[in-house]
């Protein structure tokens, strides 16, 4: 198989099973973080008198994540650049203003930074460069897989827009307005567990401290926002997602 067949049908695997990805970085950002909380001497870059600043910033970097995700989903439209696991790929027409304006795969760049934050947690300089490496494997060929789909389909009008806009890094300079408003419907509907996800990995990181130190502090902000997102979860999950108050037939 030409490498150009391979990295595609690679690319459509691995996005069958892209939800395995954050599983496995969780599973080892735990076991890296409880390392660190029984060996602090074996990680240089962690001083005890920074622990909060060390949360506060990974719990920025995440949400820095999900907020992309939210504005990327409330700004798109019905069928554009989306896939079905079933029925393959699905793109109406091809997404070229607002965030795809500046960069071609928002979505996995919000996904990026939702799951450095609990990498950089760890306060482990090479658990990180090894998840950043790992994720750019993963996922560069999941994006050349949609890219060879968008190409197809779209053609002349693909290879246009994507010789402008670069695909991970943003290029702000390019950017140009939606054309529609914006659903938080869709948002709802779309990354309805994200916000309750992040919160919660980031209190069981903390939580997991008193396995080893009794009179650990957990931030009763960090209480707070985690119990708040998941009480937001079971309300969409158990009562709007049975009514037709989020249902918009054009989006």
């Amino acid at each position: 198989m030409a490498l150009q067949e391979e990295f595609e049908t690679q690319g459509n695997w691995l996005f069958c099973y892209r939800s395995y990805l954050p599983i496995l970085i969780i599973l080892v950002g735990w076991a890296r973080y409880l390392r660190r909380i029984l060996h602090p001497e074996e990680f240089p870059l962690y001083v005890a008198d920074y622990e909060q600043m060390y949360f506060a910033i990974a719990i920025g970097v995440g949400l820095l994540g999900l907020l992309i995700r939210v504005y990327t989903v409330g700004y798109s439209p019905r069928n554009t650049s989306g896939r079905n696991t079933k029925e393959g790929q699905v793109a109406d027409s091809l997404n070229q203003t607002g965030i795809y304006s500046i960069v071609r795969h928002p979505l996995y760049l919000g996904n990026f930074l939702m799951w450095l934050g609990p990498a950089l947690v760890t306060v482990d300089l090479w658990f990180i460069i090894s998840f950043c490496l790992l994720y750019w494997v993963y996922y560069e060929r999941i994006m050349y897989a949609e890219e060879q789909f968008l190409r197809k389909k779209f053609g002349e009008v693909y290879l246009q827009w994507s010789s402008k806009v670069p695909a991970f890094l943003p290029n702000f300079s390019n950017f140009s307005a939606a054309t529609i408003s914006f659903s938080w419907k869709k948002v709802l509907i779309k990354e309805k567990n994200g916000l309750s996800a992040l919160f919660l990995i980031f209190f069981l990181f903390d939580v997991s401290v008193f396995l080893f130190n009794p009179d650990h502090y957990t931030s009763r902000v960090l209480i707070g926002l985690s119990i708040g997102s998941g009480i937001i979860y079971v309300f969409k999950i158990k009562h709007l997602s049975k009514t037709s108050l989020l249902v918009e037939l054009d989006r």
